[in-house]
């Protein structure tokens, strides 16, 4: 089921837009089980991931203060027809032509082309009228007050926040995470004279873009989508980065662009790996602490195998037109 959604996610991107979900400034009662009470007492503007996995993510999010949310429009009939139907949304466009030419093909992971994964390098085009924006993959789930992720710092002069790979808490297992990536050596190909230039360490830490607290004027005024694009062509024309070497395509250039000019964010508010393999997991105390979760890797928590996906069922919304279905069998 879940590559039929895909081929019908691709058709749909011919003509793609995405929709901003919104809740204007009100008191109200929402909860897991219909039961506790939350204040919904400010606007958080934050771009979620594509896929049909996004619809846990709002519901994760609506009880956690989580007011605009992005996702694509396959999902409107799913949101009017489920317990979400009461969220007032709009739609705006993106437009993946702006993507044409910059998207060298890869053949060993080909989800990780598509124009969504790379929405988050234009934010500017997508969020006006804020200055603050979180970005989110779809593939986490909160579980914190999303006010204090909205809440990071952003020192002086840094467009972005992200989580630290060298910050990965004691709690996980580390040495069952086989082929973990956590330097630039996992992202970028040494090899290339355009990476060597660039005068970066391999062994400095690389950071996770599936979380990103960004300011949006030091975004424009740095020109980050420009800085990013541009490296995008790069690899086009010289093959500087692969999802072959550390599994994204959208995070080596903006390990360049971003390079000793970003912020952290608290490590608990992105607790991540729990897709890499399916036989390393977190305690679960640890995992009642955490802040947010993300199933970076293979190992969705949504399809077998996967570890943790009780927590993600939790927060599964039924697809109305049963196009996405769960898949925890082999």
């Amino acid at each position: 089921m879940l590559s039929a959604y895909r081929k019908v996610l691709l058709f749909l991107l011919i003509v793609t837009l995405c929709v901003i979900l919104y809740k204007k400034v009100h008191k109200g009662t929402v909860s897991k089980n219909d039961a506790g009470e939350r204040t919904w007492n400010s606007l958080i503007p934050s771009i979620i991931g594509e896929r049909g996995k996004t619809c846990n993510q709002i519901n994760s999010n609506a009880i956690n203060k989580f007011n605009h949310r992005f996702f694509g429009h396959l999902f409107r009939k799913w949101i009017e027809h489920s317990k979400l139907r009461e969220i007032n949304f709009k739609i705006v466009e993106f437009n993946p032509m702006v993507l044409k030419g910059k998207i060298r093909p890869d053949s060993s992971r080909p989800e990780l082309l598509q124009p969504l994964n790379f929405v988050r390098f234009y934010l500017p085009l997508l969020i006006h009228q804020h200055e603050k924006v979180i970005y989110l993959d779809d593939d986490v789930i909160v579980q914190g007050d999303i006010q204090e992720l909205y809440d990071t710092t952003l020192a002086l002069g840094h467009a972005a926040a992200f989580s630290d790979d060298c910050d990965l808490p004691s709690a996980q297992d580390i040495n069952r995470l086989v082929g973990l990536q956590n330097t630039y050596m996992g992202y970028l190909d040494y090899r290339k004279k355009a990476i060597k230039d660039l005068g970066i360490s391999p062994s400095t830490c690389s950071f996770n873009p599936g979380v990103i607290v960004a300011n949006m004027t030091e975004w424009k005024h740095q020109h980050i989508t420009k800085q990013l694009e541009k490296w995008m062509q790069k690899n086009v024309e010289e093959n500087l980065y692969s999802s072959s070497l550390g599994g994204g395509v959208a995070t080596s250039p903006m390990l360049i662009v971003f390079h000793g000019k970003y912020s952290t964010i608290n490590p608990l508010w992105h607790i991540r790996h729990l897709g890499w393999n399916p036989d390393a997991r977190y305690s679960e105390h640890f995992l009642q602490e955490a802040k947010l979760l993300h199933w970076n890797g293979r190992h969705k928590p949504w399809d077998f195998p996967s570890v943790h996906n009780d927590l993600w069922e939790s927060w599964f919304v039924p697809d109305p037109a049963g196009i996405f279905k769960l898949n925890h069998h082999s």
